[in-house]
């Protein structure tokens, strides 16, 4: 992983690069080669080259150094600035918390600005380290795109199998942990897609847009990762609706659950409503009670009792309403 605030190489347009350190930067021979350099962008060295040294336009330097960016593309001039999202596979965080990288590419020139790591942008270093990285910055740019949207695929895979699992056991849905993964499941697939639709834009304007140093089989490339974004954003559109389908069930399930509960308790208390009547009209304390004075007459009215419930019982069954 990428601990450093600053990485810097000098790509030889042959699929290798030489690393730099940060006071090398201003001094190196850039003829025939491709300076890039690697920053966090909360660094003192990040806003300080960036600033005073990079000699780029100042609506990219600001774009760099934000902290906060949505993605898209920017023409300027023969340059692209271009803002992406991908997932964040850090050790202990969530994957729907993507990580921004913001880029400056022109044709001789890469500034690339982040605050977490990215892993995209480590294996390209380590391909590079191995000599068979991109041979121009185009070829840069097509690969970060590429990697940064392949590593959707795991994560969208992941939650679609959730999904899945909450569909089978929709039937035992009643503890309060299933919707609660339920909510997780939405929470997830709301950040993903806040950020992959303008994603799948800004792709499709760098794809339209002509620059002179994108060659029209690497513009295809651009075209391909960008179907694959689309993919992506239609499962996760898919797996919503499946998800608001779940939701709908369960609704529906607690509801007959309660109604049910509900019938029951009317059933008996429709029972008791006319037993509480007698049992109450008899138990008042005046004169001319009936049976008073009767000692058998506690055993009557328990007779006359279980007669009135039997009536009820049957003429609920009668209804069918037991």
């Amino acid at each position: 992983m990428i601990k450093k605030p600053v990485i810097a190489f000098l790509l030889d347009k042959k699929g290798g690069a030489i690393e730099l350190s940060y006071d090398e930067l201003n001094n190196v021979d850039k003829n025939g080669k491709i300076l890039w350099v690697h920053f966090d962008y909360s660094s003192p060295e990040a806003v300080d080259w960036i600033t005073n040294k990079s000699e780029i336009d100042s609506i990219a330097i600001d774009a760099l150094l934000t902290e906060e960016t949505r993605p898209r593309t920017t023409i300027l001039n023969d340059s692209i600035l271009i803002a992406l999202r991908g997932v964040n596979l850090n050790p202990n965080s969530k994957p729907e918390d993507m990580v921004s990288i913001r880029l400056y590419i022109s044709t001789h020139l890469i500034i690339s600005t982040r605050k977490r790591d990215i892993l995209s942008v480590a294996e390209i270093i380590e391909i590079l380290k191995k000599g068979i990285g991109p041979k121009s910055s185009s070829e840069f740019l097509t690969e970060l795109i590429y990697r940064v949207t392949d590593r959707m695929e795991d994560v969208i895979n992941q939650i679609e199998d959730r999904t899945n699992a909450l569909e089978e056991n929709l039937i035992d849905s009643t503890d309060l942990k299933f919707r609660n993964e339920i909510l997780s499941v939405r929470r997830e697939i709301i950040i993903l897609r806040r950020y992959l639709f303008p994603q799948k834009e800004a792709l499709n304007k760098l794809y339209n847009d002509k620059i002179t140093w994108i060659n029209e089989y690497e513009r295809i490339e651009i075209r391909e990762t960008n179907d694959q974004l689309m993919r992506h954003i239609e499962e996760l559109d898919t797996i919503r609706d499946k998800i608001s389908l779940i939701q709908e069930e369960l609704a529906n399930s607690l509801s007959d659950q309660v109604n049910k509960k509900m019938y029951i308790l009317s059933i008996i208390s429709a029972i008791f409503l006319p037993l509480t009547f007698l049992t109450g009209l008899l138990g008042i304390n005046i004169g001319g009670i009936p049976g008073a004075q009767n000692d058998n007459a506690f055993y009557i009215f328990s007779i006359i009792l279980v007669m009135v419930t039997s009536v009820q019982f049957y003429i609920f069954k009668k209804k069918k309403w037991l």
